[in-house]
């Protein structure tokens, strides 16, 4: 039953992971703000660094089913 729940964590991380990073990509490539109100250099370089965690995060997860 827990390889169950690391698999869904897992899918869960790696896909908001993945989301997250493609959103700040596309976001940079346009020059539109990642976050409203934020520095546009720290806004993108938190979002890919929170974007490469959770991918990790997610890919770790993963690895121990």
């Amino acid at each position: 039953m827990e390889s169950v729940t690391a698999v869904f964590a897992g899918a869960a991380f790696a896909l908001f992971g993945t989301a997250l990073l493609v959103w700040t990509g596309a976001r940079t490539i346009q020059r539109a703000p990642v976050a409203l109100g934020v520095s546009p250099v720290a806004s993108t370089v938190l979002a890919t660094l929170f974007g490469v965690l959770f991918l990790v995060l997610g890919v770790w997860c993963l690895t121990r089913v």
